[in-house]
This record gives structure tokens, sequence and C-alpha cells, in this order.
């Protein structure tokens, strides 16, 4: 998910996911990670350095497990995860929110095209979608599940958009797909 805003209420089975200590002590887990340290130095290569905070722990009143906001950085919501896999995930998809943003002066977050592309490059590149997650998700196909993955996540983030109708959702992300699925930047290749 991202440009959403998380706010600080509690998600009425907050005893489902972790504390908000707990969620920042895997985040910082988190950034001593590869790809997070990757992401991190090309966000500071593009100008956006990260200042402290700019990763934090909240509990989230919507079903979601973080987000991305301009101006207000990346929020993890320790409510919904159990696992420090799951908090590097987000952190890592978040990253590439934050990466897209900052390296795109035009980027407008309303803008259905605009969204759907930064969802595409983040879901691909995330690792969001490798087989064993999608196992674990109850989706079982033997070939072309990480497109279809991504697709479906895609449209799931758009539908919490208010500028995005499903069919507008649909048409922007076909319009992009193949130019933002293709765009591996920070990396060489798709991790």
């Amino acid at each position: 998910m991202s440009a959403g805003s998380a706010s600080g209420k509690s998600f009425s089975a907050a005893n489902a996911g972790m504390t908000v200590e707990e969620c920042e002590n895997m985040i910082q887990g988190s950034l001593r990670t590869p790809t997070v340290k990757f992401l991190r130095e090309h966000l500071e290569k593009s100008g956006c350095g990260i200042v402290p905070n700019f990763i934090r722990a909240v509990n989230c009143s919507q079903r979601m497990s973080g987000g991305y906001s301009r101006g207000e950085g990346i929020v993890v919501c320790s409510n919904h995860l159990t696992i420090q896999d799951e908090v590097t995930q987000v952190v890592i998809h978040e990253l590439i929110h934050a990466y897209d943003d900052c390296r795109a002066a035009n980027l407008d977050w309303t803008n259905c095209a605009h969204h759907a592309c930064s969802e595409i490059r983040a879901g691909h590149l995330s690792g969001d979608c490798h087989y064993k997650r999608e196992l674990l998700r109850g989706f079982v196909k033997i070939r072309g599940h990480e497109q279809d993955c991504v697709r479906r996540r895609v449209m799931k983030s758009l539908a919490c958009n208010p500028y995005c109708s499903q069919a507008a959702a649909k048409d922007a992300m076909e319009a992009v797909w193949d130019t933002c699925y293709n765009d591996t930047k920070p990396f060489d290749r798709a991790p």
C-alpha cells in the first residue's frame, strides 16, 4: 500500500499482531538487511535522505501492513504483523514507493496510473509475490503466479485510493503494466 495514512488508533484485534515496541525492534533488524541497505543508499544517492523516524511502527485501524506518505515517511502496522520477515517485506515494499516518489518529480498519488506504476514496481521488486509467500496465502499456481500476484495486489492497493474507481484502476494498471513491470531501478534486474 502506498500514499495512504495509517492512524494511530488501535485495531480491534490488536492482540493478533505485535506491540509497537516489538515492531520497532524488528524495523531495526530490517535496516541491517542487504536489500534495505541497498534501497536506503539509492534514496540517498537520489537526493532523498532518510531522517530518523522515517520508518516507524504504529497500530493501524485499517487492515493493512504498512504505508508510505510523502512528507510523512513509512509506517509499519505492528498490530497486523507477527514475524521479522513480514516487517522486512513491508519496509522493502514501502522503500520502493519512497524511491519512486523521490526520483519522479511529478509523481501524483491521486493519479491512478502513477499509483499503479509504483505498486507494480513495489510488488515485483520487493519479493511480495515470491512463490513461497503466495503458497502461504493459499494461492497455488505453477506458472505465472508472480504476475498474477502483482496484479491482484495492485488492484487491492488501488481500491484504497479514493481517486480510483475499480474500472479506472484496472485500466490504469493495464496501460502502464509493461513499462512499470520492466522498470527495475535501482536494481539491475528484479531481485
